[in-house]
């Protein structure tokens, strides 16, 4: 056996012998997804009592034993880097930490490494079990580089595959807490709005018309009145790039310390000498969704990182 992989072996499931081979086997892997199945079964990696099988449609089965080579994780271009992580929950199939405000998710141009990425690869070396057969987190969502709070990635393929259906389909309880400028009106309400690539700064993003852009949804709620400012919680519906900084803007009560979408107007924080704040007010605070694997319902909650809970303090009236 060539090292680093693996054989997965055992009897294919007779709960419904109508069932596909991947699907069933699917359901009996706890840590490959069907799609990674279906493409080890073509890549003729199966064997059905002790005979090669690479029909992953096949209904013939059910009862039979089999054996399942799964190729060692080949190695993506991010490097591990050991840089530190504010682990809020981690198990065998994935991890929940707390982003610090200024550490980029993903590399990209202009942030080759130093990114969360970087640092999940380091700290879950050995862990991986190589999603769509590379060795990576599996990165479901972001949070931007200077925002602060919850994000989950996953360790295995199925997993992964299970976090991206629980983000495709809404089904995942995420509400930041903000700082904007003024005092909302009305206190709580729906913001709807499409958002796209703005037309007048390819760097921001803008609302749009209804057959433009993708369709976006942010409820808010006051939640403190503060000095020349507002704490407000905002529930995402949906996930798009920049949504609560968008919207917000949008209606007329940007967050304070936002570069690209803050207000026009004198900054509130000018005439403060008190206070040095140097990022957009927002916090992903509550992070929930279904366990992908266990079914177990999970739930988060982290608190303000010093830097927006010394502005908060500040601000109170």
């Amino acid at each position: 056996m060539t090292a680093g992989q693996s054989i997965k072996s055992g009897i294919v499931p007779e709960t419904d012998k109508k069932q596909r081979l991947d699907a069933a086997l699917a359901g009996f892997l706890d840590d490959l997804s069907r799609e990674r199945i279906k493409n080890l079964i073509t890549s003729g990696n199966l064997l059905i009592d002790g005979t090669t099988c690479t029909d992953p449609a096949s209904k013939k089965c059910a009862g039979k034993t089999f054996a399942l080579t799964v190729p060692a994780p080949i190695e993506g271009p991010a490097q591990p880097q050991d840089i530190p992580l504010d682990v809020v929950f981690e198990d065998d199939h994935l991890i929940v930490v707390n982003k610090p405000a200024g550490l980029v998710v993903h590399p990209a141009v202009g942030h080759p490494d130093g990114t969360l990425v970087n640092a999940l690869l380091h700290h879950c070396k050995g862990q991986l079990s190589g999603i769509g057969g590379v060795t990576r987190p599996g990165i479901v969502h972001r949070i931007d580089k200077d925002t602060s709070g919850l994000m989950v990635a996953a360790k295995t393929d199925k997993a992964h595959q299970g976090l991206t259906a629980l983000f495709a389909a809404h089904d995942i309880e995420r509400r930041y807490l903000a700082i904007c400028n003024g005092r909302p009106n009305p206190h709580s309400a729906t913001i709807e709005g499409n958002i796209g690539r703005s037309n007048t700064d390819r760097k921001k993003m803008a609302v749009v018309g209804d057959d433009k852009g993708k369709a976006a949804v942010t409820h808010y709620t006051t939640k403190e009145p503060l000095n020349g400012a507002t704490l407000v919680e905002c529930r995402l519906e949906t996930g798009r790039t920049h949504q609560v900084r968008v919207h917000m803007s949008h209606i007329g009560y940007s967050l304070i310390g936002d570069p690209l979408y803050g207000t026009r107007r004198k900054s509130l924080l000018s005439g403060r000498k008190d206070i040095r704040f140097c990022r957009q007010a927002l916090h992903a605070a509550i992070l929930g969704f279904v366990h992908p694997i266990t079914g177990k319902k999970l739930l988060f909650n982290c608190n303000f990182p010093p830097d927006m809970q010394e502005l908060f303090s500040k601000l109170r009236v």
